[in-house]
């Protein structure tokens, strides 16, 4: 597809100043604009509209793009407008008839804006509206990248409201207990949340509805708190469904019980299209500790706590209510420079050509689920993409036929377990040529045969029974174990010990040199295992 534009011409990307109050991200940054224009395209940028995210004009200049005074110009002079907060009414006036544009939108939400994005003959790609079930789409998924910076500076912002450390502490003026943080939902946002507050400290405890995300919670160090309630709450592509009204109950007195005992709860509870699920409620606020802290990450979808001013920072029953809009704006830098990166990969899907010409494909899944209004119609929402059908594990083959020896035998493949005549047969002859063995052996052999054989069983034992998941860091310790042997060489010398040495007997030398070089395996074991060891503590 082709807008504005003469066929063969590079097509311009603007990128205009975010005008949203207290918006401080930038849709594009320099090290991403000489890329854009490897593309083949042109890249202006409104004077200015990276200054809040210490982007400065010159570092635009110096990697190729234009800069152009004012919004009016800015948007006249672009056949492609990235942006990262939806246009206002104004701006929609801005944009070029027939233009296109790519930012965040949330059409469920703005059925106003589609209407006049629509009537401006408008391809629109709404970059909330990617396909995040589709796996080749993760590296366009903005919603992810911004989740993740949202879920960090949410326990920052906690940090700096509550009014101790994060860690506990033992000082000459006593004792510091460490702080006990609950974050309910523990998708993107809440991970990196969860992490976040672990690395300073904190004791960590989570909830969500999808029990498969529990080993997530535990591999970043918090622990999973389970609903009392049987019930999935996957609603797909990385959200959370409404649950049901005997688990939102069974919820609620979870919830009740954490508030009493936790000091900080981080919310980040959404579902797609719908207004956040109330979650904390003004009861559970009033049994909190004073000094605690709510950052409920969900204020802009009305907030997951009943008490909860969107935009703002409240006390309320002594617990501070922090319900900020801009989290991500908030690390500006951080967010602009990913939400860039996220852009690019999108257009180097529009763009496979690298001619400066996009080209919205509608057969491509990805490109159709953005894709919001083409060309003046509305296009959303996107029928369900085609995934790839799941892989049917492959039929077992029929058992080969049971081969019948003497009425008892049992055929089959290595992995059959040893039939039991074959095994008493095994046992007898190892038993006749053990007798042998010890009838025609000096009576000395036996005993040191026995030591010999106890010592490989114990040592064998000690290493097989240990779990295959701790061979990794434990592996140097069960070996230096098994060297139980030693104890068989010290059997063996025991006897001459403080006695006079006897180098003609070969026994004696032998197990002499069985302890020193066993004494050397085990200090050496431990040894290194305690390097290892050291590797994986802060």
């Amino acid at each position: 597809m082709e807008t504005g534009v003469s066929e063969g011409t590079a097509q311009r990307i603007g990128v205009p100043r975010e005008i949203f109050p207290g918006e401080k991200r930038v849709a594009t940054v320099p090290e991403v604009v000489e890329k854009l224009i490897k593309l083949g395209f042109k890249v202006a940028v409104e004077a200015g509209a990276g200054e809040q995210a210490n982007f400065s004009d010159d570092t635009y200049r110096a990697a190729g793009a234009e800069i152009i005074e004012g919004a009016g110009a800015l948007w006249a002079a672009s056949d492609i407008v990235f942006k990262v907060r939806g246009p206002t009414t104004d701006e929609v006036g801005l944009l070029r008839q027939g233009g296109t544009l790519i930012s965040f939108i949330w059409p469920a939400q703005n059925p106003e804006l589609m209407q006049q994005l629509a009537a401006k003959k408008a391809t629109v790609l709404a970059i909330d509206a990617l396909p995040r079930m589709l796996s080749r789409a993760q590296k366009m998924d903005a919603l992810t990248s911004m989740a993740g910076v949202t879920g960090y500076r949410a326990v920052i912002e906690a940090a700096n409201a509550f009014g101790r450390f994060f860690n506990g502490q033992i000082t000459a003026a006593g004792k510091v207990p460490p702080a006990k943080v609950f974050i309910a939902g523990a998708g993107v946002a809440g991970l990196a949340a969860i992490g976040t507050a672990a690395g300073l400290g904190a004791i960590v405890r989570a909830n969500d509805t999808r029990a498969e995300v529990a080993d997530q919670v535990t591999s970043l160090g918090g622990e999973f708190v389970k609903v009392d309630y049987e019930e999935e709450g996957g609603g797909g592509g990385g959200y959370a469904k409404v649950m049901s009204e005997g688990f939102q109950q069974a919820q609620r007195e979870m919830y009740a019980k954490q508030a009493k005992e936790v000091d900080i709860i981080i919310t980040t509870a959404l579902i797609p299209g719908k207004p956040a699920p109330k979650l904390i409620t003004a009861d559970m606020v009033k049994t909190m500790k004073p000094g605690s802290v709510i950052v409920d990450m969900a204020a802009e979808q009305g907030g997951n706590c009943e008490l909860t001013v969107p935009g703002e920072a409240v006390v309320r029953h002594g617990v501070t209510i922090v319900g900020y809009t801009d989290l991500a704006s908030r690390l500006a830098k951080q967010s602009s420079t990913l939400y860039a990166s996220n852009l690019f990969r999108l257009t180097e899907e529009l763009c496979k050509t690298k001619d400066g010409i996009v080209n919205v494909n509608m057969e491509d899944d990805a490109i159709r689920g953005l894709t919001v209004t083409k060309e003046g119609s509305i296009t959303w929402p996107a029928p369900a993409p085609k995934l790839p059908a799941a892989a049917t594990a492959p039929a077992k083959p029929a058992a080969a036929p049971v081969a019948k020896k003497g009425g008892h035998g049992h055929g089959g493949g290595d992995s059959e377990p040893i039939a039991g005549n074959k095994l008493a047969i095994f046992f007898g002859v190892a038993a006749a040529l053990f007798w042998l063995i010890g009838a025609s052996a000096p009576p000395a052999f036996l005993g040191h045969f026995t030591v010999f054989v106890l010592a490989c069983f114990v040592g064998y034992m000690v290493v097989w029974n240990v779990k295959p998941a701790l061979h990794t860091p434990l592996m140097s310790v069960t070996n230096a174990i098994s060297s139980i042997i030693a104890i068989g060489a010290l059997v063996q010398i025991s006897p001459i010990v403080g006695a006079a040495s006897r180098p003609d007997s070969l026994i004696t030398w032998v197990a002499g040199a069985g302890i020193v070089l066993t004494a050397i395996n085990m200090f050496g074991g431990f040894a290194v295992t305690q390097r290892m060891l050291a590797m994986f503590r802060k």
